[in-house]
C-alpha cells in the first residue's frame, strides 16, 4: 500500500514529521482513504445574472468590442464606426494602438492616437510613448446605458475577453488582473469576467452561419453568385448578414437556432478552426454533440507566432536590404511617424495581394524618408534602388516602391508556409481525421494568398469555409460564449498538472537517490501526484480533489506548489521539463476549530478556459478562500 504525502509549505513552520513532506514544511496531508477521486460538477457555471454582456477582442493589430442583452440574444451590436479611420479598411475595429503624453499619462488610443502622433512635429513627437500591436484593455460602459435606454450599472455586466488558445494559464491571469487594476471587474466577483478562447469563439459563431452568411471555398459550387475559381478574397466584401444600423452601433442579427450549415452536421462530426490573427494562429478539433449541439474538443489547442505581422516584419526586412539596417534603425527613432506613415501605406497594399494580381503594387514612401535617407547617405533612394540587389522592386518618379507581384507574394511565403506546416503536421494526428468542415476565421484569413494555400494543402478532403465580417467572427462568437459559456462541454488539457508527494519507498522500483528515512519508515521524495494528464479530456465543471490539514490547529495560511509538464507521464517534480507553475493559496482563516485534526478539502476545476480552485472546512463545512497564481512564479 501506497501512503500518498503531498508536499506543501506554509507561512507558519512547524517540526517535520512523517506525516509530511521534508522538503516544504508546513502542514499535514491526509493519509490515501482520505484523498478523493475526480468528480464532476455539474453546476460549474451558475452564478448572479447579467443584463448584458460585453466581449472585448483585444488583438495583435487591432481590437473592438461588440455586446448583447440577454432579453436580445440575437442582436449582436458591434461599433459602428471609430474616430479616425483609412479609406477602404473596414474600421468597426481600430488598431491596438496607445498613445502617451511626454510625462506618461494616457492620451489616446486607437485611430485617435495613430492619426495624433502622426500630426505631431518630428522633434516633438520623440518625447511622447507610442505602442502599437499589443494586447491591452480600454472600455467604458457609456454606449451600454444608451442602447438599454435605463441606467445601470457595472454590476449588470457580464465581461468576455478573448485571448489566443495557445496562451497559457499565466498570460490569461495577467488579462484577468489587468481587468481587476482598470476598474473593468472588480476583485471580489470574479465571476463578472470569463475568458474566451479565440478559436473556440470562432467555433460557437460558426454555428449561426446561414449560406448567405458565408464562402465555401472547399467545393465546387457556387455560393452568392461567387465561383471558388475566382480570387477568393474579392467575396470577401460581398456580406450580406441582417444588420440593423444605429446611431453608435452596428448590430448583427444571428440565429437563435443553429445554422443552416451546422444542419449538415451528424452527431460525432468533425471540423477544425484556424483563427489567423496579426500575432498567433490557433488550431483547434472540434466533434458535434447531438441533440443539443453541444461541442468537444478533440486535440489540444496548437499554434504559433504565425499571425499577419510576419508579413511586417518581412517588409522591414526588406527595407533593410536596400536601404541599409542602420538607417531603417536610425528613421524609426528621428522620424516614427513617418515610419507609422510607411507601414499604413505597406498595410493597405499588402490587402490588395492575390495569388493571380499581374501589375504592380505601388507603395508610397513618405517624403520624410526621401528627404532623411539623402541627408544620411548622401544619395538618392532612387540610387539605393538602383545599386541594391533586390529584384521585382523598381523606383517609381512619382515617389513610390513598385513592387512586381511575385516580390509581394515573396513577403508572405515565410509567415504562410508556417501555417501550412503546421495544419499538415494536425492533420497527420490519428484523433484529426475525417474532417468535415475547416473554419477560417480572423483577418488574416482575407488573405487570398492564405485561402489558396489552404486549399491547396487540404487537396478536397475538407470543405473551407469562411464567414462574411470574417475579422469580427471572434468577437460576435465571444458574446456567445457568454450568453451561455457552457456550449463547450468537453476540453482538452494542454498540460500536465500535480503536486510532489511522498509515497512508501519501494526496493526496486524507485530511485536510491530519492529514498529518505524518517522514524525507521522508508519513503520516496519528490514523487509527481498527477491531477491531470496533457491532452486528457475534461468535462466542464469536472474538479479533482484533494484534503490536506494544517501542521498545527493555529495555522492560517497553506500553500501548496503545482508543479506542469508537457509530457504525459511524469514519475518525479524533479524530472526534466517539469517546472513549478503555480501555487494553490488556502486561507483557513476563521475556520478553526477544537478537533484535533482539520481536514481542508480541495476542489480544482480544469475542464474550464481557466483553472479554478475552491476548498472547504469538512468539519465546520464553512468555504475556505482558495486562489491559484501563476504568475508569482
Amino acid at each position: 500500500m501506497l501512503c500518498l504525502l503531498v508536499s506543501v509549505s506554509s507561512d507558519a513552520m512547524a517540526t517535520p514529521s512523517p506525516a509530511k513532506s521534508m522538503g516544504d514544511p508546513g502542514i499535514t496531508p491526509l493519509s490515501p482513504s482520505h484523498i478523493q477521486q475526480n468528480d464532476t460538477d455539474s453546476n460549474a457555471h451558475t452564478g448572479p445574472s447579467f443584463i448584458v454582456v460585453v466581449a472585448v477582442d483585444f488583438g495583435t493589430t487591432s481590437s473592438g468590442y461588440a455586446y448583447a442583452f440577454t432579453k436580445e440574444p440575437e442582436c449582436i451590436h458591434t461599433m459602428r464606426r471609430w474616430e479616425g479611420g483609412d479609406p477602404g479598411v473596414s474600421n468597426q475595429k481600430t488598431p491596438t494602438t496607445i498613445l502617451l503624453t511626454p510625462d506618461r499619462k494616457f492620451h489616446s488610443f486607437g485611430y485617435a492616437a495613430r492619426d495624433f502622433y502622426h500630426d505631431l512635429d518630428p522633434t516633438e513627437s520623440k518625447h511622447w510613448l507610442y505602442l502599437e500591436k499589443f494586447k491591452m484593455k480600454l472600455h467604458t460602459t457609456a454606449e451600454l446605458s444608451d442602447q438599454a435606454g435605463a441606467e445601470f450599472d457595472n454590476t449588470n455586466i457580464r465581461w468576455v475577453i478573448t485571448v489566443p488558445a495557445i496562451w497559457k494559464m499565466p498570460a490569461k491571469q495577467f488579462m484577468r488582473e489587468a481587468a481587476y487594476k482598470a476598474g473593468l471587474v472588480p476583485r471580489d466577483t470574479p465571476e463578472q469576467l470569463i475568458i474566451a478562447l479565440e478559436p473556440e469563439a470562432a467555433s460557437i459563431y460558426c454555428r449561426k452561419l446561414r449560406l448567405h452568411q458565408m464562402i465555401d471555398i472547399g467545393t465546387k459550387t457556387t455560393q452568392n453568385g461567387f465561383s471558388p475559381n475566382e480570387n477568393v478574397g474579392a467575396g470577401m466584401t460581398q456580406a450580406k448578414e441582417p444588420v440593423r444600423s444605429k446611431r453608435q452601433s452596428r448590430t448583427f442579427l444571428v440565429e437563435n437556432v443553429i445554422g443552416e450549415l451546422w444542419s449538415e452536421l451528424e452527431e460525432g462530426d468533425r471540423y477544425v478552426v484556424v483563427d489567423c490573427g496579426g500575432g498567433t494562429v490557433d488550431l483547434t478539433v472540434h466533434q458535434i454533440q447531438l441533440p443539443e449541439g453541444h461541442l468537444k474538443e478533440l486535440y489540444k489547442a496548437s499554434g504559433g507566432p504565425y499571425g499577419s505581422i510576419g508579413i511586417d516584419y518581412e517588409f522591414e526586412k526588406l527595407l533593410c536590404k536596400i536601404f541599409g539596417p542602420d538607417f531603417i534603425d536610425q528613421f524609426k527613432i528621428k522620424r516614427p511617424a513617418a515610419w507609422v506613415d510607411l507601414m499604413i501605406a505597406f498595410e493597405s497594399r499588402k490587402r490588395a495581394a492575390a495569388p493571380d494580381r499581374t501589375n504592380p503594387l505601388n507603395i508610397n514612401l513618405p517624403f520624410s524618408f526621401i528627404d532623411y535617407y539623402k541627408k544620411f547617405r548622401g544619395h538618392s533612394v532612387e540610387h539605393a534602388l538602383r545599386k541594391s540587389n533586390v529584384d521585382f522592386v523598381k523606383w517609381s518618379s512619382q515617389g513610390m516602391l513598385r513592387m512586381n507581384p511575385d516580390a509581394m507574394n515573396a513577403l508572405f511565403k515565410p509567415t504562410i508556409d508556417h501555417i501550412i506546416q503546421h495544419l499538415t503536421d494536425l492533420f497527420d494526428k490519428p484523433e484529426v481525421c475525417d474532417i468535415k468542415f475547416l473554419f477560417l476565421v480572423g483577418g488574416f484569413a482575407e488573405s487570398p494568398l492564405l485561402q489558396q494555400a489552404v486549399q491547396n494543402m487540404l487537396h478536397g478532403r475538407s470543405r473551407i469555409i469562411i464567414p462574411h465580417d470574417v475579422g469580427l467572427t471572434i468577437l460576435k462568437g465571444a458574446v456567445l460564449f457568454g450568453l451561455d459559456p457552457s456550449v463547450i462541454k468537453v476540453r482538452r488539457s494542454p498540460l500536465t498538472y500535480g503536486v510532489g508527494v511522498l509515497n512508501r519507498y519501494v526496493e526496486g522500483k524507485h530511485p536510491p537517490d530519492k529514498m529518505l528515512v524518517k522514524d525507521g519508515t522508508r519513503w520516496c521524495t519528490d514523487v509527481f501526484d498527477t491531477f491531470i494528464v496533457c491532452d486528457q479530456s475534461v468535462a466542464l465543471g469536472e474538479t479533482v480533489k484533494r484534503s490536506y490539514t494544517p501542521a498545527k490547529p493555529s495555522q492560517q495560511v497553506i500553500i501548496i506548489h503545482i508543479y506542469c509538464s508537457e509530457k504525459e507521464g511524469v514519475g518525479f517534480i524533479s524530472e526534466p521539463g517539469v517546472r513549478k507553475c503555480g501555487t494553490l493559496r488556502l486561507d483557513v482563516t476563521g475556520t478553526e476549530t477544537s478537533a484535533a485534526r482539520r481536514e481542508i478539502q480541495t476542489h480544482m476545476q480544469f475542464g474550464d478556459t481557466e483553472i479554478r480552485a475552491m476548498a472547504v472546512d469538512v468539519a465546520t463545512s464553512r468555504t475556505v478562500k482558495a486562489s491559484i497564481d501563476f504568475l508569482a512564479q
